[in-house]
């Protein structure tokens, strides 16, 4: 039994020989493989380092480029938005023009409107609709006009300036962001191997935006600008020319205003001067009236006395007695001088009356005549002193 364990534990020596050769075979394949690691993985650190190499420098290049993209989106930034800046000022100058032109409204209506308000004090006959009346209501209702054109513009330009300080604050936000963008960026160009700080968070922020969306959202923001600056322009155009016309046209009125006040004026002192013609030769005419009244009265006295001698005669010879009181050539002379003196003092009575009512007539005139001078007075005073003397201060600016 013990000799049979022993057979089965030894080996012969082609077994041996065998299993050492095997043990050969195992060895050299196992260090022919250890090698061609050994070879692959040299091969392999040599691509990855080119690889790596090679990505970098792409990654640099890129970074170089993208660099370029943002400088160039900058500067163009920052042109526009000076150029923005510089139309803001400009628009807010311009605001301060309409505003004072607003402002600059107010004296010539309020004095338009205050000679109206005087010129309705006229009486009698010169409460007329004349033509200072027609070119001051003209010139009121083209100041209002102006003022509500000046208004809409002033809100127009407020308006615009709050466009283009919206455009203004979107570009400088976009500027912001190239400036941070291209601090991140010049970064990460001067980044080498043994002076980056291995980061081994791999969560990064999503993307916002590719290429193409980059530069259309800038120049989206440059062209609203530009824009803007245009409509700015054309804004400021618009004013140039409204305020020159509005100017103008208030200057042209004025002065159909001062050429109407002085064709009025003229025309009253004429109508006033003719009146006081007129009253001068009616108080002359009264004063030769009253001269005929006296002369009448004075005729019809002087008659009384020769008429009363003639009566007394009449009714002395009716005394006579019986036959006596005969109807002789005298008693027809006496009855022929009353009836002559009677006629003479009727018509003496007749032209006083006459004398008396073409007197009072006189007296009605001249009181007319002097009421009518008297209102003429009173409107020269109006329009000449009052209306023109109030004038005389307006001035219209151009701003």
């Amino acid at each position: 039994m013990a000799k049979s364990t022993k057979s089965a534990q030894q080996l012969s020596w082609q077994q041996w020989s065998a299993a050492n050769e095997t043990k050969y075979l195992n060895a050299e394949k196992q260090k022919f493989q250890a090698e061609m690691l050994k070879l692959e993985m040299h091969r392999l650190c040599e691509e990855t380092e080119e690889f790596s190499h090679q990505s970098q420098k792409d990654v640099n290049k890129k970074l170089g480029h993208r660099l370029d993209d943002i400088e160039f989106w900058k500067m163009e930034l920052e042109v526009q938005l000076d150029k923005t800046k510089t139309e803001i000022d400009n628009l807010l100058a311009y605001k301060i023009r309409v505003e004072k032109s607003v402002s600059s409204c107010e004296e010539p209506l309020e004095i338009a409107l205050s000679c109206l308000q005087f010129r309705a004090f006229r009486t009698d006959e010169d409460q007329v609709y004349d033509g200072v009346q027609a070119e001051l209501e003209k010139e009121v209702r083209g100041i209002q006009g102006v003022k509500e054109l000046l208004q809409k513009t002033l809100e127009q330009t407020t308006e615009q300036i709050r466009l283009c300080r919206s455009a203004k604050y979107y570009m400088e936000k976009d500027l912001a962001g190239k400036h941070s963008a291209m601090d991140i960026d010049a970064q990460c160009a001067t980044m080498t191997v043994p002076s980056t700080k291995v980061i081994l968070d791999s969560t990064f922020q999503l993307q916002a935006s590719n290429p193409d969306s980059w530069r259309s959202f800038t120049s989206s923001n440059i062209k609203k600008a530009e824009q803007e600056c245009i409509n700015g322009l054309n804004l400021r155009l618009l004013i140039d020319s409204m305020l020159a016309q509005t100017v103008s046209d208030m200057q042209n009125q004025c002065e159909s205003v001062y050429a109407a006040f002085s064709q009025r004026i003229m025309e009253t002192k004429d109508a006033k001067s003719k009146l006081e013609e007129h009253l001068s030769k009616i108080s002359e005419q009264i004063r030769d009236t009253e001269f005929t009244i006296g002369r009448l009265k004075l005729a019809i006295e002087q008659k009384e006395l020769p008429l009363n001698l003639a009566v007394t005669r009449m009714a002395a010879r009716a005394e006579r007695p019986n036959i006596e009181l005969c109807h002789d050539p005298v008693s027809s002379g006496l009855e022929q001088e009353i009836a002559e003196v009677e006629t003479a003092a009727k018509k003496l009575f007749d032209k006083l009356a006459e004398a008396e009512a073409t007197q009072k007539v006189l007296q009605k005139t001249s009181l007319s005549l002097d009421n009518d001078i008297t209102v003429k007075t009173k409107s020269l005073y109006i329009d000449e002193v009052q209306c023109l003397g109030m004038r005389a201060k307006l001035s219209i600016h151009k701003y």
